[in-house]
This record gives structure tokens, sequence and C-alpha cells, in this order.
């Protein structure tokens, strides 16, 4: 094992000599262009090329928990974008040392983790372990062991803690390698180095595991496949992850809930809103209210709890949230903020009961201070944050509110060229 992980190590090294600050756009293309994706592109047209991607299509009745509804883009529009891209832009040597987990679901396409790959490395960060990206077992991005194998094996040392961990993809299967790994030992290790774990949707299971066993903080933020794999990554999803990544005193303004229902207003609450700071913890809405009742949920006394989910409709969103009220979750939090609560669809029953009366009805149970509309979920535009660390939330003038977070970790703004993460073959 030793001498395959030197090997690797080896070739990825190789990998970013390559890339150096003198690289250009042109030349960027050309290492990553000589994949199926720009052959595609370049001969069948984007409509083309998306139906043979359905991660990338605009179908919503296919939505996973970690792949988010896109718009087709016209096929002269991403013409365009392509024609422009040709100049001038450059890569930087990689420096910010990181190792990807794959918790969950395999990556479904060599092409898409290749092109997510160059695109990070071209952004400054020098990853370790690029051939994860090819495990596979069954639905899963290898066996419960290896995957397992990603987080013990910085536990017991056996490999050094990087800077960054970044995930693949999402999906499901972080819950069954719970019990395999030493979160305790990890989350101190990690401490130590400074060590920042990034990912959403199904990896919050292991953000909540780290968090519970290892008091360790992590980032709610796009993931190698799901983000820098697409055709055209989201700029401000790229940006806000950068952002996040460098400035140790995040701020992120909200100033309506539409993400969350149209029908809220962005702060629910009985009395004048009050500041409120606590360590703001959770995650997916599916995957917390999984872990009710397990050593793997966090317990912390004065929380701040955020949800997100996708595809669900209300009367499930509202079970899942009984789950937790009735497990006594809840209590002793100091409020509850909500991002996006996307593909929720209509009650074939009555249209009435929907997402709001849903939230409306938690804050009945609760009495709880509610907050609608954080701009991160399966959406596009993700504003990336740390969980763990500690939120301070209040009110503005007019109606929206203001989450200001400190206490976590870092890394130096000139290592990153954000511009990387959205080069487009």
């Amino acid at each position: 094992m030793g001498i395959k992980r030197q090997s690797r190590t080896d070739d990825n090294n190789s990998h970013a000599t390559e890339i150096t600050s003198g690289l250009n756009r042109r030349q960027f293309l050309r290492r990553i262009g000589i994949s199926a994706g720009t052959a595609i592109l370049a001969s069948q047209g984007i409509s083309k090329a998306l139906a043979a991607s359905p991660i990338d299509s605009g179908n919503s009745s296919q939505l996973t928990k970690d792949d988010l509804p896109t718009a087709l883009i016209n096929e002269s529009s991403l013409s365009q974008t392509s024609q422009a891209s040709l100049t001038q832009t450059s890569c930087i040597t990689p420096t910010i040392e990181t190792r990807l987990f794959a918790s969950s679901n395999v990556g479904g396409s060599d092409e898409r983790n290749q092109l997510a790959l160059d695109r990070v490395v071209c952004a400054g960060f020098k990853v370790e372990n690029p051939a994860i990206t090819n495990r596979q077992y069954l639905r899963f991005a290898g066996t419960d062991s290896q995957r397992a194998s990603d987080f013990q094996n910085l536990a017991t040392g056996a490999i050094a803690a990087p800077k960054l961990l970044l995930g693949v993809r999402g999906g499901y299967g972080a819950m069954r390698i719970l019990p395999m790994v030493d979160w305790a030992t990890l989350g101190r290790i990690m401490k130590e180095r400074g060590t920042i774990l990034a990912g959403f949707s199904d990896v919050t299971a292991i953000q909540c595991a780290l968090l519970a066993k290892g008091s360790m903080s992590s980032l709610a933020a796009p993931m190698l496949y799901s983000e820098f794999g697409k055709t055209a990554p989201d700029k401000v999803s790229c940006q806000q992850f950068v952002e996040v990544l460098t400035n140790p005193n995040l701020t992120i303004s909200i100033q309506d809930a539409t993400l969350t229902s149209q029908q809220l207003p962005a702060i629910l609450t009985k009395d004048e809103p009050k500041p409120v700071t606590g360590t703001i913890w959770g995650g997916n809405l599916s995957v917390v209210s999984a872990l009710a009742g397990s050593e793997y949920l966090p317990r912390i006394n004065g929380g701040i709890v955020f949800l997100e989910d996708v595809g669900e409709q209300a009367y499930r969103i509202e079970r899942m949230l009984y789950d937790l009220y009735l497990a006594g979750v809840f209590k002793g939090q100091q409020a509850i903020i909500f991002g996006a609560l996307s593909g929720t669809g209509e009650d074939s029953y009555d249209k009435r009961y929907d997402v709001a009366t849903v939230i409306r009805q938690l804050h009945e149970l609760t009495g709880l201070p509610i907050y609608s509309g954080m701009p991160f979920g399966h959406i596009g535009k993700k504003y990336s944050f740390p969980l763990g660390a500690t939120c301070q939330i209040s009110a503005d003038t007019v109606g929206g509110y203001q989450l200001v977070f400190t206490d976590y970790p870092t890394i130096k703004a000139d290592t990153i060229q954000v511009e990387g993460l959205w080069q487009t073959a």
C-alpha cells in the first residue's frame, strides 16, 4: 500500500509541476480539452453534449441530493462563452495540500472527474490522491472500508492531515461508514493541523459526526464532481467557496426568504428579533433527521440549527422536522436557519399545505425564531459557510438579517486563484 500511495503522489506532483504560473488559457485547454467533453462540445453542440451527461441536464425530475437543477444554456451563448474564455487566463503553481474524500456516491463520468481535478489544481490546490475518483463498489465510491479509510488513515497517522479535505460528491452512503472512523482523534488532529473539511448534502453525516465526536468545524461548500466538474461551474459558488476558505470573519446578508419560501418573512419571530450568538450546526435535513437519537448527532447547548433540502414534498419536510422535534433536538437551541428548500412541488391533497405552513407550524412547536432564505443548498449561487463555528445573527433595518462567522480555520488568499475553478473546456 505504501508503494502505491507514493506512486500516486509522485504522479500528482509531476502533474502539478507541469502547471506553472506561465500556463495560459490555450495551454490549459490543450491539457484538459483532450477529454471527450471538449470533443463533444466542438463537434455536436451543447444540446447533444448535455444529453450525453444526465448530471448536467436541466431535468428537475432527476434531482439528487448533490446535483442541483440547472437551466440549459443555448448553443450560441455557450459558443460565445467558450470563444471569450480562450484568452489570457492562467493557472498558478498548486501549493495547498489537498486530499479528496469520497464518502458517498460514485462519480458517473471519468471526463467530468478529470476536468474537475484539473480545475482545482489550476486554482492552487495540490491534490495528493486523484485516483480516489476511480473507485467504485455498487453505487458507492468504493467499499465501506475504502471510504472509511479516507478518514481513518488520517486519524491513525498513516497519512498526514492535509490543509483541505474536499468531498468528491454526495448522494448516499456516508452513514454506512460512521462507526468505522475514530472521529474524536481525527477531530483533534484536524485542529492541530488547521485542516478544513468541505462538502454538503450526504456529507452532512460526516460533518455531524466530526462535530459531535471530534468537536471540529467544517465547511458547507461545493464539491469536486458536483460543482467543479460541471460544463460551466457557477462563478458565484466558486467565489464564495474561496471567500469562506480565506476570510476568518465571513459575513452573509439575507434580505428575503425566497429560497426557502416566498410565503414567509425573512425572520419569523413572536417578539422583536434580538441578536443571537451560538455554534451553528446541521446541514441536509434528510441526513440530520436520520441521525436523530444516534451518537453522531451534535448536542450543542445554545446552538443555531441550519437545515436545507431538495426534492422533498412539504409533508416529508414536516415529518423530518417532527423527527427532530420529538427527539428533543430543538431543545436548548437559540434559533433555526433554513437554507434552500428546492423542488418541493405541491401537495396533492391541498395546495395550501406548503413549506410556509410547515415552517410556521415548527415555529409554534418550538417557540424559536426562524430565519429563512439562507443562500445555500441544492441551488446555484451557493454561499459557503462554516458549520461548527461561532455564528452571530442580527436583524437589519429593512426586514432582513446578517450572519457573521468566526472561529474556524482558513487558508492564505494569495495561494488560490479562483478563476481556475470555472475554466470552461
